[in-house]
């Protein structure tokens, strides 16, 4: 290893031998310690002194002495040392996908129940790995993965989005999150024993994120699957203010399942018979899964995900 500056340029296999000088005092000793010839330590010791620019060694009868400026330079070379040693373990740990940075993006949802529990695990497991995360719903978030934006995205299937043999991608299956039906507490409905099927909704006023938006998609076809277009009176992007809205009695709600923390008081959740999903998956560019910290990454989320059940 060398290092260069302005002043002057040093190897560092020197600073090994002028250790070795040091700790067995004369050139002989050094060599034989090293497995060198006298004259190559000596060779060694003369060039070091010229990268420094300052006299190492000096003449005492038969032995040498290191000069002053050797012993300040001999105080350097276990810091640095040291620091190659830490940068020989990043490298090694960056190789196994312990080391490195991931920009990941990920709809709220998923950072909350797989992108959070993936970042704990890899403080364990990979310390080193450090994981920038921004909050971005698809299709957005896959655009940004095509600009190198990012490197790893969280994203739901979506009308007009990748398929999954696309061959820009590498894709790995998350989590399929059924959408259950949130009511007003005072709906006909919500006593009812059992599941509920969509059908029965046909006639309520909605409460629904748009078309513009994965899950509004999704709401929307199962609906039409179910043979009804919904009156859809409130459109909120945002799953705490849609669930104020049903709790306000306002309309009814397709939600996923993951996004259910807390039912607001004045709501009531139901399953749904033949119950429609969003399936989640994690992407990155094809061939960067064979990066070691995109692919420690990749990893993480799916045992995350395993654990939702």
């Amino acid at each position: 290893m060398v290092f260069d500056s302005q002043d002057f340029t040093v190897d560092v296999r020197r600073l090994a031998i002028l250790e070795q000088l040091r700790q067995h005092g004369t050139v002989a000793a050094t060599a034989a310690a090293l497995h060198l010839t006298p004259s190559a330590v000596s060779q060694q010791l003369a060039v070091l002194a010229r990268e420094i620019g300052v006299p190492l060694v000096a003449r005492h009868g038969r032995t040498v002495r290191l000069t002053p400026q050797a012993e300040v330079l001999l105080e350097h070379a276990a810091t640095i040392r040291a620091q190659l040693e830490r940068v020989r373990a990043d490298l090694a740990a960056q190789r196994e996908g312990r080391a490195g940075t991931v920009r990941l993006g990920s709809f709220a949802t998923a950072i909350g129940r797989i992108v959070g529990p993936a970042m704990v695990a890899l403080r364990t497991d990979a310390p080193l790995l450090r994981v920038r995360v921004t909050e971005v719903d698809p299709p957005e978030s896959v655009e940004r993965l095509d600009t190198g934006d990012l490197d790893v995205v969280v994203s739901i299937e979506y009308l007009g989005g990748p398929t999954q043999t696309d061959p820009r991608y590498h894709r790995v299956p998350l989590h399929v999150d059924p959408l259950d039906v949130l009511l007003p507490a005072d709906h006909p409905l919500a006593a009812r024993p059992g599941p509920l099927r969509l059908a029965d909704l046909a006639d309520q006023p909605w409460v629904c994120g748009g078309g513009g938006t994965p899950c509004g998609q999704i709401t929307l076809s199962a609906c039409a699957a179910a043979g009804f277009v919904p009156e859809v009176r409130h459109y909120s992007r945002n799953w705490t203010a849609t669930l104020a809205l049903v709790a306000a009695g306002a309309g009814v709600e397709l939600v996923p399942r993951l996004a259910i923390d807390q039912v607001p008081e004045g709501a009531v959740h139901r399953r749904l018979l033949a119950a429609p999903a969003r399936h989640i998956y994690a992407a990155t560019r094809s061939g960067a899964q064979d990066v070691p910290h995109i692919a420690a990454m990749l990893d993480a989320l799916a045992k995350a995900a395993s654990q939702l059940g």
